[in-house]
Order: structure tokens, then sequence, then C-alpha cells
């Protein structure tokens, strides 16, 4: 009786140790000829809205974690050259701590996941790895932990990672992909009681607890999206004027069962929509449709640029559709998706389109202590090591990474090198600042 194919790749994957020691993840130092972090934000904005490019940049200069969160350009490429084992999975592409959170399934159930695919992409598996843990790190600093709380971050968030790729690895396909987290369980396990509340309140609003935030009625009685300028207005721009045919393009990307409820909504109104750290600039509106019942419904139409995987890696996918891009990544990676998710272009500009804000909760990192923020990362480990493991070789990884801590020990090392290059590359935007090289709109 031959050898298994589970088999097979699992020892393929810790014969792989000879080509790339799991200690070697552990190093990190600029390579010679490093771009300037600065100067790749500044390529990266000239794509941007021109009159939000100075929020974009208020909002790095915040703190070197809101910093770390729109320079996924700078770390994809310092990333690029690092050692590899060569097994691809779907990846994130911003894979920090901050970009997982907590959403309804199309049953409303709550779970806890990735929450965020703009840059999402074909690639490494060690490089959302290494993304989650130096965040980790960062985050911790900023919070104020002690260095060997914010190195336990790290440290916990590649353990699990390594522990529960092992675990699907000997799964199942079907089963890998059934896999869940629920909320509750993320709300047990922290056991901080701002996490229970953003929990409890998510449960108890669907998509109708955005609309107070974000519409009024009219003398008339319709419902329309109140401005809140500069983050919600209706200026004119791209999006508004091409919004009937984002609308129609993106009926068509939709199951048909999907396509023939959103047939009963009509769009009433929209206005330009400010979102995020990195995805400030980008073109982003929210629509409001009214169904042939009344009933309200907001939709999120963002821009999707090519990931900046793509853009370092295979330019001849950067001319893909960007925002069928990053739909699949999401509908591969999540354990579950927005039933309105779908894609859209107009006006040589690709779009992804999701329900505003359904039974959704992100977690603030600054209620989490030291220990809350360990486990923290490890639930995101958790989560990262299922979506890779939904598309990826999942036995040829957990073969290469081992039951012992040497793989975390080595993340662990990396993270802190790279908190501390992330410190410097914050510090050159403020100083690129202070000399009138870059212009900045703070406490928007």
């Amino acid at each position: 009786m031959g050898m298994s194919p589970r088999q097979h790749q699992w020892d393929e994957g810790k014969r792989r140790r000879a080509e790339v020691a799991r200690s070697a993840h552990g190093s990190w130092r600029p390579a010679e000829g490093r771009p300037d972090p600065v100067s790749l934000l500044q390529a990266q904005n000239r794509s941007r809205v021109a009159s939000l490019v100075p929020v974009r940049m208020g909002r790095m200069l915040e703190t070197p974690f809101s910093f770390m969160r729109g320079a996924a350009l700078i770390m994809a490429a310092d990333l690029a050259p690092t050692p590899t084992t060569g097994f691809e999975v779907q990846l994130c592409g911003d894979a920090h701590v901050a970009n997982f959170g907590v959403f309804a399934s199309p049953e409303r159930n709550l779970l806890f996941d990735v929450n965020d695919f703009d840059e999402t992409d074909t690639g490494a598996w060690e490089w959302d790895v290494k993304r989650l843990a130096a965040s980790a790190v960062v985050a911790a600093r900023v919070a104020g932990h002690r260095v060997a709380d914010q190195r336990g971050a790290a440290r916990s968030a590649a353990r699990r990672y390594r522990q529960e790729m092992a675990t699907f690895a000997r799964l199942a396909v079907l089963d890998v992909w059934y896999s869940r987290l629920d909320a509750e369980a993320l709300a047990r396990s922290l056991a901080v009681p701002a996490v229970r509340h953003e929990v409890d309140s998510a449960r108890r609003q669907g998509s109708k607890g955005v609309l107070p935030e974000h519409t009024a009625l009219a003398p008339d009685g319709s419902r329309r999206i109140v401005d809140h300028p500069p983050l919600v207005t209706h200026d004119d721009d791209d999006t508004s004027e091409h919004l009937a045919e984002i609308m129609a393009v993106y009926r068509r990307s939709l199951d048909d069962d999907r396509r023939q409820l959103l047939g009963r909504f009509d769009v009433v109104d929209s206005a330009r929509k400010v979102v995020g750290v990195g995805s400030v600039g980008t073109r982003c509106s929210i629509a409001l449709l009214v169904s042939d019942l009344g009933d309200p419904l907001l939709l999120q139409v963002k821009e999707a640029e090519a990931s900046v995987l793509a853009q370092l890696r295979h330019p001849v996918r950067s001319r893909r559709h960007q925002g069928r891009r990053v739909v699949t990544g999401q509908r591969l990676m999540q354990a579950a998706s927005d039933i309105f998710l779908g894609w859209s272009s107009a006006g040589g500009v690709d779009y992804y389109i999701r329900q505003l804000r359904d039974m959704k909760a992100s977690i603030d990192l600054a209620d989490l202590g030291p220990t809350a923020m360990a486990e923290y990362a490890a639930m995101c480990g958790w989560a990262l090591a299922r979506a890779h493991a939904r598309t990826g070789p999942a036995p040829a990884i957990a073969g290469y990474l081992g039951s012992g801590a040497v793989f975390d020990k080595a993340i662990e090392r990396f993270a802190v090198s790279y908190a501390d290059q992330t410190e410097r590359d914050h510090e050159a935007l403020h100083k690129a600042v202070s000399r009138g090289q870059v212009a900045v709109e703070r406490g928007i």
C-alpha cells in the first residue's frame, strides 16, 4: 500500500527544512538599496483622490501602528526577498491584528475571522504570518505593554498558527472548509468587558443599526444619507457619476437568488465616504437602497486597486478585474461572506460592493491588557491558519512547521526587528511632514 497524499505532503514539508531553515525566518535587516518608505507612499498616492491624500497621511502619522496599517505596500516590498518555502496559499496580504473582526454569517451567526481583503492574492504563507506577528508587537508597544509582553503577543500568534495548521492538516478538506470560530468563543477567551459589549452590540444590530448614523428622514418622508464632512459628503465624484452603471454590472456578478433579492431594491441616494487608513483616497461611496416594501439597505461601493503583492511580483495580475479578485479572495478565506458581496466596474475603475457594517464589530486594541492581547493574537493566528488551510497544502506547511517552538521563536525575533523598522519608517514620515515634503490633515 503506497503512501497517502497527505503523508506525502507532510514529508515534503519536513524535507523543505533542509532548504529553508525554520530559524531563517527570524532574521530581518533592510535590503541594500531599500526604497525610501515615504517615496513608496507618495507613489501610491498618485492614484488616489488628491483632496483625501492629506487625510490618509494624517491618519498614518498618529502612531506607529496606524502607520503600519497604511503601509502594506512597504512591508510587501520588505517581505519579497525574505526566505520562503514555496508553498503558496490565498493570502490576506494585509493580515495585521486590526484586520480581524466579528461579523454575521448569512445564517446570522456571529463569527470571528479575517475581514479585510483589499490586498488579497496568492503568495507565500509566511508573509501573512510575519505581518500578523509584527503588527502584534507594534500594537502592544503603542498600548504601553512591557517588552516581554510585546514578544509574547507575537509568539502567541505564531504558535497558534503552527498548532492549528497541524490540526487542519489532519482534517478532511470539507471539514477544513466548514471550520469556523464563533465570536462567543472570542469574547469568553479574552474576558474583557469592552469586547463582550462589542459582540453583544453586534448581535443586536443588523444592517439597520447603521441607519441612524448615516441617514435621516427628509420632510417628504423619504430617507436620505446625511452629510458628515469631510467623511461623508454628496460631492460629485467618479463613483456617483457612474453609480447606475456600477449597480447594473454589480447585479450581474451576483448568483441568481441574490440577484433576485437585490432586484427588490432601488437606489435612492449615494454619497462619498472616507474609510480606513490605507484605503483613504480610494473611491468609496455608500449607496442607500429602498425595497418595494420601504425597507432600507446600505451598501458600500469601494474601489479595488491592484494588490500590493501583484504590483511587486506579478505585474500581469495588475490587469485583472480587481473587484473580482477581492471578492474571490474573501470567499476563499472567510468562513462565511456577506450575501450582497459582489464586484463591478465603471469609468475604467474596478469596485467591490458589500453591506455597510451588517452585524459587525471590531476589537479596540486599546482595551486589551497584555494577557488579552496575547490571546487575541492567538485567535488571529487560528483564523489565519484556517484561511490558509482552505486554499493551500496544509499538510506540507504543517510538516515544515513541526511540533516544536523553533518557528515560533523565529517569528518572534522577526516581529521585534520589524516593529523597530516600522517605528523608523513612522519617524521618517514625521520628518517628511516637518520638512513640508508631505501635507497632512490631522484628527479626521
